[in-house]
């Protein structure tokens, strides 16, 4: 059994951590547990380095309250001024008794209406609610899902990057992990 807390309440953010440790580990039994955690940061992060801080400072205040689990989770979804627009993206944090893996999900350049609702001090999840006349949609699809009409969600958009921040608990590096020629 392996005993997991998510530092979020979100059911995206749990949901996307439970389909990311079924298919990294699927012969394990999953306990998965939740816990509501400051992150550190700003409620709307504008940068990497803070969206990547919120995710870790999850994990960690997620250890410190509940210590008695096998990994701690972190989910920090954040946005980013940069080519010439606002890109939205989340870091993950997975925390092990002696290790740590990160890993940021894909990148999406928002739409302005949405980037300029966001410079005006509102989170992405607002600001898409009120773009799309919707209700708490960061508690669904998010701005990811209502972007791609629905073909990549934000639980989808999170999982790959729970996968990729279970890399240092996954891999194990021999030459068996080499390409066969």
């Amino acid at each position: 059994m392996i005993r997991v807390i998510v530092a979020s309440s979100n059911p995206v953010k749990i949901q996307a951590v439970f389909e990311a440790f079924q298919e990294a580990f699927p012969t394990k039994e999953l306990l998965i547990d939740t816990i509501n955690v400051p992150s550190g940061v700003s409620d709307q992060p504008t940068s990497n380095a803070e969206t990547l801080e919120g995710a870790v400072n999850r994990a960690r205040h997620a250890q410190s309250s509940i210590p008695k689990a096998d990994y701690w989770v972190g989910v920090e979804g954040g946005v980013q001024e940069e080519f010439g627009g606002m890109n939205s993206f989340a870091w993950v944090c997975v925390k092990g008794h002696h290790t740590i893996g990160k890993a940021r999900s894909g990148t999406f350049f928002l739409p302005e209406p949405i980037a300029a609702l966001i410079r005006q001090g509102k989170e992405l999840g607002d600001a898409d609610d009120i773009i799309f006349q919707q209700r708490n949609s960061k508690q669904c699809a998010g701005a990811v899902g209502l972007l791609t009409r629905g073909i990549i969600d934000r639980t989808a958009l999170y999982k790959h990057a729970v996968i990729l921040a279970l890399i240092p608990f996954m891999s194990t590096i021999t030459s068996e992990n080499e390409c066969k020629k």
